[in-house]
């Protein structure tokens, strides 16, 4: 009888546990899914300024980006197609986002539709549905780690 009430109280205290650390756990998700979306925010609008300084700030040295079309692009590169306006961005609409965090790993869906204006082509149009992962840096700051699109018609 003493091991049936010893197993309840553990039980209970643990259920208990449970449920008051369940409300801070939802809390930290939330504060997380916000500061992955700022990140996101943030690179848009680094992409459409060209700005070198933001766009370094917020990717990973080991950055793998992914273009619908198969080309792969490392950092260097990524940054390169903005500052030599290879890659422009007039606009960036971001729709049907969704962010899933996994302790320091975030993975972002969402359909991007944009106009551009890429040098040798001209203006033109882009529909895309991308994938983006992220990971907190040892500052606890969200950095881009990994994109790949999908082309979409327009």
């Amino acid at each position: 009888m003493q091991r049936k009430s010893n197993y309840m109280k553990f039980f209970s205290l643990l259920t208990g546990l449970i449920m008051m650390t369940s409300p801070y756990t939802k809390a930290q998700d939330a504060s997380s899914v916000k500061a992955v979306d700022n990140a996101v925010e943030e690179l848009k609008n680094a992409m459409i300024q060209a700005d070198s300084v933001k766009l370094d700030k917020l990717t990973f040295d080991e950055l793998s980006y992914g273009h619908s079309g198969g080309q792969l692009q490392n950092k260097q590169e990524f940054i390169h197609a903005f500052t030599s306006h290879a890659s422009v961005f007039i606009n960036i609409a971001l729709t049907n986002q969704v962010i899933s965090v996994i302790d320091d790993i975030a993975i972002v869906r969402h359909t991007l539709s944009a106009q551009t204006n890429d040098k040798g082509k001209g203006p033109g149009t882009v529909k895309l549905n991308i994938l983006l992962v992220w990971k907190k840096n040892h500052a606890g700051e969200w950095r881009l780690l990994a994109r790949q699109a999908v082309k979409l018609q327009p």
